[in-house]
């Protein structure tokens, strides 16, 4: 049954239960002022897309996505019938604005666009994979090139355009299903993905034809844009996508594409412009990596390693790709310089060029026409442009709290950031910030204070509350009021009918102090009588029901209903925080592994066997007072030992205090202590280039006599900073990394991206401080001496 704004499916509050569709008042049909979950696709791709036209979608347009995405079916690029699982609430249609339509055009022998030369090499000779591929990089370096005038024609781009609005127009059903006008702008240069797609509000208010990345690659040019469209009266947004695909260009922290500072500036026009990110697509999840989140056991999600177009000798960096990594640096950055321009919610969506869209695991017919179509193909590992299609995977969604199935109020959720991103399975998920006495507080003071707790959230009417004295997802917790408070958090999420159970509940922490940034992973709800890890606080996996042979799993753990009450037993009012939920599915069979079954072969070994299917709430930020700031004291910066009188070490220096030994570094700002031997030959003479296409630090010619460092007693209980690798697991394994001491710094390679450091001696005393821990000086080092045991507390460092 599809659901409208009047009927919603709703869990009963006992867990395990099953759900029931009630029929709600009809006041709702006015908008119902506590919200309703709708749950639609930002981003899809039609033949009017160079693209989507190239890979053999070449008959379905927007019109066909919106009949798809309300429950019809329409035809695969490849002529077989498609048909979405649950119909959406909403959707936007992304066709590229750069050559928009040329594809199609170029390959019609009637048309003047394929007499042009320019127009040539987009011809097919023919339809073999080998041709496919060969014209499909080129449209890519199209793409990321200087733009070819012949085929950047306005009056194309205008009637496309036009045709997109009306489509939108005549799709969209107030009250039912809400149709976006919307459109991608491509920006690639040197392969590095910084797309994003622009919505608007109205499509009564837009602009004659979209800005594209044939005008300028630059983001800030397209803020710039944006703001003179507002100013227009044409109100809009923009939703990034793929940060993983970045090569770490979409989050910078130093300089912008153009080499210029990442200031207020930039802050200001980035959040004023792109409330949203893609956290969660066909080509992987954004949300973290590994590396960066070592003592996150569900980290290794759905991670797709990839450049746009395999460029050759290219490995694209971890830093600077992922959200969760730039939440933190915002903080930072806001703490440090007063800026941030990371204060953004979550979405979900699909870049699939098939005009259709696989949202689950049992339903993955690819996402690229006939470079995945068939089962064949996608099971034999078979490359599209250099990527393995088996490490694709079904779509994600953004889902929205809004008051009705409105353009205006669809649009009005997304800006304030009011939103949640599905892995695909239809996940609802709430989350709650507010006030809370601490456990140290007088039973009265908690009496006259509103207090979550477990009860109340039973209550019928926790949501009014909580939108009373609270704040929702995407927003931020009012100021601390007087008293020894802490804040607390309510969290619910409800499963999808027809998808797995629920596993668990998380709140992921972040946090900041004296420029460096950390992170937990906090379990807060979970299914069935599993008990925490009495040292850990961890939850145990959830047994898996998944027989990977069969293809198959039974619904018999885990939860129908999660919801709970946190209080953040680590909150430190002096510190900057955000705060966002996750929640995870019992173990389910990947696609792989269905469509391994279905042909008799084994399931493949370069993806996971299972998925834990999972929902991302956008975050809630806490910031502290100036008064809370003060108590709680920053450590030293350079420039503080600088005017104490302090000296920088030269390269012969660093080497007599570290190369060849194993000096004690202490991180003052956690108190922990660690041990890094050096080997030597750290002397590479490597050069470091900073150019305007690509501000990341790209490290060149290491001689030979590279060293290596390998940390030692760094256990998964010490509080690690962000961007340190997996010092844990170095330790334990043994597993070096690569070094060098040039120009004053010992650089440290930590997933792929130099880290540096740079040493100072203050009396008798020397102090380091990291490239990215804004200014701060964190580190005091302690020359390697025989009988100098640093440690004293081992049993805690576990």
């Amino acid at each position: 049954m599809k659901r409208t704004s009047k009927q919603r499916c709703l869990a009963t509050t006992a867990l395990g239960a099953g759900l029931v569709c009630l029929v709600v008042s009809s006041v709702f049909a006015q908008g119902n002022p506590l919200r309703d979950a709708y749950f639609g696709e930002l981003h899809v791709h039609t033949s009017w897309s160079l693209d989507a036209w190239l890979f053999g979608n070449r008959v379905t347009d927007p019109g066909d996505a919106y009949k798809y995405f309300k429950g019809e079916t329409i035809k695969h690029p490849l002529g077989y019938d498609i048909k979405i699982e649950t119909p959406l609430d909403f959707a936007g249609v992304t066709d590229h604005s750069e050559y928009v339509g040329v594809m199609k055009l170029a390959n019609d022998p009637s048309s003047p666009i394929s007499k042009l030369p320019a127009a040539a090499p987009l011809i097919l000779k023919n339809n073999s994979p080998e041709e496919v591929q060969r014209v499909y990089l080129y449209g890519a370096n199209l793409l990321g090139g200087a733009p070819v005038k012949a085929l950047a024609s306005p009056e194309i781009a205008h009637t496309v355009w036009e045709q997109n609005v009306q489509l939108a127009d005549k799709a969209n059903e107030p009250g039912k299903f809400t149709a976006f006008c919307s459109y991608e702008w491509t920006s690639m240069p040197n392969n590095m993905n910084l797309h994003r797609n622009v919505f608007f509000r109205d499509c009564a208010h837009v602009p004659a034809i979209p800005y594209s990345s044939l005008e300028s690659p630059d983001p800030t040019d397209l803020w710039t844009w944006m703001d003179g469209q507002r100013k227009a009266g044409n109100e809009l947004l923009a939703i990034s996508h793929n940060a993983n695909l970045s090569d770490g260009r979409m989050y910078p922290t130093d300089v912008d594409l153009k080499g210029r500072p990442i200031d207020k500036t930039y802050a200001e026009s980035r959040m004023r412009n792109e409330p949203l990110i893609e956290i969660k697509q066909i080509k992987g999840q954004s949300e973290t990596h590994p590396l960066l989140s070592p003592n996150d056991e569900f980290a290794n999600f759905e991670v797709l390693t990839y450049l746009l177009g395999d460029p050759a000798g290219r490995i694209p960096h971890v830093i600077g790709s992922y959200a969760r990594q730039a939440l933190k640096d915002g903080l930072a950055l806001e703490d440090t310089k007063g800026f941030n321009p990371y204060r953004f919610g979550f979405g979900a969506a699909s870049d699939s060029h098939d005009t259709g869209v696989p949202y689950r695991q049992d339903n993955f017919f690819g996402a690229h026409g006939i470079a995945d179509a068939t089962i064949e193909t996608r099971m034999s590992g078979h490359l599209f442009a250099g990527l393995d299609v088996r490490k694709e995977g079904p779509a994600g969604l953004t889902g929205v709290w809004a008051e009705e199935n409105t353009r205006e109020s669809i649009f009005n959720a997304m800006k304030r950031k009011e939103t949640f991103a599905v892995s695909g399975p239809h996940i609802k998920v709430r989350f709650f910030g507010g006030w809370n006495y601490a456990e140290t507080a007088s039973a009265e003071q908690r009496r006259q204070f509103w207090k979550f707790t477990p009860d109340w959230i039973k209550d019928r009417d926790w949501v009014k509350a909580a939108y009373a004295q609270g704040a929702p997802m995407g927003g931020d917790l009012t100021p601390m009021p007087a008293g020894d408070k802490t804040p607390s958090f309510a969290v619910w999420a409800v499963k999808d009918p027809t998808s797995g159970n629920l596993d668990r509940i998380q709140i992921i922490k972040g946090w900041t102090k004296s420029g460096q940034s950390f992170e937990k992973v906090f379990d807060v709800a979970w299914g069935g009588d599993r008990e925490p890890d009495k040292w850990t606080g961890r939850v145990p996996p959830i047994a898996s029901t998944v027989d990977v042979e069969k293809a198959t799993y039974t619904n018999s753990s885990g939860a129908v209903e999660l919801k709970t009450v946190w209080t953040d037993p680590e909150f430190d009012p002096g510190v900057p925080a955000f705060y966002y939920a996750r929640v995870l599915e019992v173990p389910t069979p990947r696609w792989t592994t269905i469509q391994a079954a279905k042909l008799g072969i084994a399931p493949p070994d370069v993806v996971a066997a299972t998925v834990q299917e999972r929902a991302w709430s956008s975050p809630i930020w806490y910031s502290p007072t100036a008064e809370a700031r003060k108590i709680a004291k920053a450590g030293p910066t350079v420039d503080d030992l600088m005017k104490q009188g302090a000296v920088a070490l030269n390269d012969a220096q660093l080497k007599a205090l570290i190369v060849d030994k194993s000096p004690w570094l202490q991180n003052n700002v956690t108190g922990t202590k660690f041990k890094i031997t050096y080997s030597a030959s750290g002397t590479a003479n490597a050069t470091q280039t900073l150019t305007p296409i690509d501000p990341t630090y790209v490290t060149s010619k290491l001689d030979q006599n590279q060293g290596q460092s390998l940390i030692d007693h760094a256990g998964r209980g010490v509080v690690q900073p962000s961007a340190v690798g997996d010092p844990a697991g170095a330790s334990y394994l043994g597993t070096p990394s690569p070094y060098y001491v040039n120009n004053g710094k010992i650089v440290t390679v930590i997933a792929g991206t130099p880290i540096e450091v740079t040493a100072y001696k203050l009396g008798d005393k020397y102090y380091g401080a990291r490239s990215n821990e804004f200014g701060y000086s964190n580190y005091e080092i302690i020359p390697a001496v025989p009988e100098l045991n640093p440690l004293p507390g081992k049993p805690e460092l576990r």
